[in-house]
């Protein structure tokens, strides 16, 4: 584990607890790829609610267990506003995404429930579930074309990708043959290592290309979520496509970054896989155990305190960033026994994969199909399915702000 520079005091660590000061991101440990940093794991522990150093040599405090995570998440004391100052960043690439050209999820209420209001129907479950015979089709279709005359794969490329890939561009109105244009922007977008000079190039390349795409539906309207925004006469075209930025890049790399890793550590949890093959009824149960399990969005959600506010026994004043480490706070012994290991048979509904309070993802209710649909699916067309390399060969997205695999070469 990387360690920050500076005394044990301004980190509230002392000899009597043995804890080094933590930077974060923070490093996992070598030995399980899908458990969360050992340092951070170490302060829920021990030191819940404790101070962290960030990339720019600036301090926050980390929230590590569930409890405190859903407090902070839930209280309107914290602000979700990234334009104030003090809000915890985790590198400069994330500084500029989140500050550019902020989409609702930067912003508090009223203004972040007003634009969000304009989306909720669009992901209500019952119309989510009406999807599953197209989600179905489209499944069925892209594993056709990948087992077509082979007998391996790489399933990030050729089914986790274009799944929830599809399905978003349908939703919003996107061609899909624009794919390979948002996925390559989302990926810088999303780097660790992108520089300030990237992420902006690449946000306003997105931008500039949904405000086109926004003004030709104003033209040849359809039955996406684009038309149906442009239709309205409260928004401007840069806040249409600030919002379709931010549905298509979550809409598809959450999904297909879940898809990948779940299908891995099913492999390598052959018990739970075969748990799930004798009875695919377990699929919606499992899929809310990967999530909890996966906690994909693995490097913190942040919030800045409005008012002085006591958390885990902590004060945390008026002015200091929190992050909250969804991952650790989804392994809580006190809340998940024997919360290391996977389970598809636990019930994990209490678990945080989707953040909580006012800013839980608003497009939880189509990933939870997408997942169950793509999983239950795999499994039972490709009885065979088999890692193609060895784990330890596996490209981990470390790098990456939200977690997942780069390839995943399968055999069958």
């Amino acid at each position: 584990m990387t360690t920050a520079q500076g005394t044990e005091a301004e980190h509230d660590f002392g000899p009597d607890k043995g804890l080094a000061p933590l930077t974060v991101p923070a490093a996992r440990a070598a030995g399980c790829p899908f458990d969360p940093a050992p340092g951070v794991e170490r302060a829920r522990r021990e030191e819940p609610v404790t101070r962290a150093t960030l990339w720019d040599g600036s301090s926050c405090w980390l929230v590590t267990r569930h409890q405190d995570v859903r407090e902070v998440l839930g209280d309107p004391r914290f602000s979700a506003d990234a334009s104030r100052p003090g809000f915890p960043f985790l590198t400069v690439g994330a500084r500029e995404l989140a500050t550019a050209t902020p989409s609702f999820i930067r912003k508090d209420d009223p203004e972040h429930a007003r634009l969000r209001r304009m989306l909720t129907a669009d992901f209500m479950v019952k119309k989510v579930e009406a999807m599953r015979p197209e989600v179905q089709r489209l499944t069925d279709g892209l594993l056709d074309r990948m087992t077509a005359g082979r007998t391996s794969a790489d399933l990030v490329a050729e089914f986790a990708l274009p799944l929830p890939s599809l399905v978003i561009c349908l939703l919003l109105g996107v061609p899909y043959d624009d794919h390979e244009f948002f996925q390559d922007r989302s990926r810088l977008l999303l780097s660790l290592h992108s520089t300030a000079e990237e992420v902006r190039s690449a946000g306003d390349e997105l931008q500039h290309h949904l405000s086109r795409l926004a003004e030709a539906k104003r033209r040849e309207p359809d039955n996406g979520i684009v038309s149906r925004l442009v239709a309205r006469d409260d928004l401007d075209v840069e806040e249409i496509a600030s919002m379709g930025r931010l549905l298509l890049i979550a809409g598809h790399e959450t999904t297909a970054n879940m898809t990948a890793l779940s299908t891995l550590a099913l492999l390598r949890n052959p018990d739970q896989l075969a748990r799930l093959r004798a009875d695919p009824s377990l699929v919606k149960g499992a899929v809310e155990e990967l999530l909890r399990y996966l906690s994909i969005i693995h490097n913190g959600l942040g919030r800045i305190a409005d008012e002085d506010v006591t958390i885990g026994a902590r004060t945390i004043r008026a002015g200091e960033g929190v992050l909250c480490t969804l991952n650790s706070a989804n392994r809580d012994e006190d809340v998940f026994p024997g919360g290391e290991a996977l389970d598809i048979g636990r019930d994990a509904r209490r678990h945080v994969a989707f953040g909580f309070g006012v800013h839980q993802c608003l497009g939880q209710p189509l990933a939870r199909v997408e997942l169950q649909i793509a999983i239950e699916t795999l499994l039972r067309r490709l009885p065979g399915l088999r890692l193609d390399i060895p784990f330890e060969d596996v490209p981990f997205r470390h790098d990456m702000g939200i977690y997942g695999v780069h390839a995943l070469p399968v055999a069958w």
